[in-house]
């Protein structure tokens, strides 16, 4: 990526100078994956988890033209301003940049900004994947693409419960992408602790965690590793709940032929509405807890 497009702040530039411990955080959480205020207010609540734990927190998102690493109160709270200000994943990003708009990162994009930045660990609520029907539409994530070819490592709550979940973990497999639990054997379903998919390796120790991800870099693979951490107990959905609210969206999806982009805010939404704000309530904890748990990871990995 050429240097002139990316904007680091001084707090994140003087952390990675000095090789301190860096969390990236991406936008589209404040534009699009929460109402407003509120997704500005957890944005800097991540951000303040990330320091709670010991690290810098960074967050990514563009403006004018210019991929910021590190956004000011004051351009986080200019971005959520932002009329239909677009989600930028790794297709659209470029577009954006060279006209001088401005935008939300994806996963795939915050990825792409944060490696060429330097930074290694990012905090996100939950990946893209594999769309259900994938077989006939085809759609599956940007954000699969990112982790295949970027060498970060992604804390997460799992992917999107609206995917298909057990052939996202298949793709990242079939990519060499590892899928790590952070104290948890299955891998997480979003609102759900588990989907009762076993994954590679469980960590109860934040040090070992940090040297399996060292040596998966070691090995020179390029690709980036998912640190599934579940949604904390308290806050997880019952599972009546989550299904019947699920299935209601899902058929919602299917007869408005929703495609891509449109998918994951129209469920969101719905989410919201059929679990009476228990699903945002969620949706808000597991954000947080993976920050707190991406800003731990950092400090291990820059200890080492």
């Amino acid at each position: 990526m050429r240097l002139e497009r990316i904007a680091v702040s001084g707090d994140v530039a003087r952390a990675l100078t000095c090789r301190r411990a860096v969390v990236a955080l991406e936008t589209t959480v404040v534009t699009h994956g929460l109402p407003q205020p509120q997704g500005l207010s957890v944005a800097r609540e991540m951000e303040e988890r990330v320091l709670s734990a010991g690290a810098v927190p960074a967050t990514i998102g563009v403006l004018d033209g210019r991929i910021h690493v590190g956004l000011s109160r004051q351009d986080l709270a200019r971005l959520a301003a932002t009329p239909g200000a677009p989600k930028l994943n790794l297709s659209n990003l470029a577009a954006v940049l060279a006209t001088g708009g401005s935008g939300s990162t994806t996963v795939a994009a915050t990825m792409l900004a944060a490696n060429d930045a330097g930074i290694a660990v990012f905090a996100t609520g939950g990946i893209g994947g594999v769309h259900r029907g994938a077989s006939e539409s085809d759609d599956v994530s940007a954000d699969l693409t990112a982790l295949a070819r970027i060498p970060v490592a992604v804390v997460c709550a799992g992917a999107k419960a609206i995917l298909d979940l057990p052939r996202t973990v298949e793709r990242l497999e079939t990519l060499g992408v590892p899928v790590y639990g952070w104290r948890c054997d299955h891998f997480p379903a979003f609102w759900r602790r588990s989907s009762g998919i076993p994954m590679d390796q469980r960590f109860d120790d934040m040090g070992a965690l940090a040297a399996a991800i060292r040596e998966h870099h070691a090995l020179g693979t390029g690709t980036g590793i998912v640190v599934a951490n579940p949604v904390p107990e308290a806050d997880e959905l019952d599972r009546a709940t989550y299904e019947r609210a699920l299935a209601e969206a899902l058929e919602l999806v299917s007869s408005k032929a929703l495609r891509g982009r449109e998918v994951t805010p129209f469920m969101l939404a719905h989410m919201e509405r059929a679990t009476d704000g228990r699903s945002l309530t969620a949706n808000v904890a597991l954000l947080e807890h993976n920050a707190r748990v991406a800003g731990e990871l950092a400090v291990a990995l820059a200890a080492g």
